[in-house]
């Protein structure tokens, strides 16, 4: 059975995570507005990785006996002042995830709810990731300034990202 305290915080985080979802949504719509297409698909798959990563915390809670209860999601920006703001803001959005995952971790070991915290780890783990390529787009982005031509092959580059499920919530044959 699932701490209640940690459940509390899961059903907080999986809110967060559709927040994100949906801030990385609006920043494709932004992107796409710019005529910049690899960015805007970046962005894309950023929310289909955010919303799986919700679908496995809504997953746990239920397998776990808890109750999920669902919340009204904030309204994410819809401006931004160029790509580089995008990704600002996107840095400081993975460090404040990060904040919130680990504190669920603390919870889990001070509750010795060591399923959850087992579940958690795989999140910590993400997060290093989420932020070290926000990180390493956010440097590319000032190191290209105002180069238009830096630019345009970023966003190739960019472009060839593919979604892939690595929290195995989407079953690939009926994509739910």
């Amino acid at each position: 059975m699932l701490n209640n305290k940690v459940e509390k915080l899961m059903n907080e985080q999986i809110n967060a995570e559709f927040y994100s979802a949906f801030l990385y949504l609006s920043m494709s719509a932004y992107l796409e507005r710019l005529n910049l297409p690899g960015f805007a698909k970046w962005t894309y798959v950023q929310y289909l990785e955010e919303t799986t990563h919700a679908l496995k915390f809504f997953n746990y809670v239920n397998e776990r006996g808890g109750n999920v209860k669902l919340t009204t999601i904030k309204e994410p920006p819809v401006e931004w002042k160029s790509p580089l703001h995008v990704f600002e803001e996107i840095y400081k959005h993975e460090q404040h995830v990060t904040a919130l995952i680990n504190n669920i971790v603390d919870v889990s070991i001070q509750e010795k709810d060591h399923a959850s915290n087992n579940l958690l780890q795989w999140y910590v783990a993400e997060q290093v990731e989420e932020e070290a390529n926000a990180q390493l787009i956010l440097g590319q982005l000032e190191r290209v300034g105002d180069s238009k031509n830096g630019l345009f092959m970023l966003d190739k580059e960019l472009g060839a990202r593919v979604f892939n499920d690595a929290t195995g919530t989407i079953n690939p044959t009926t994509g739910a």
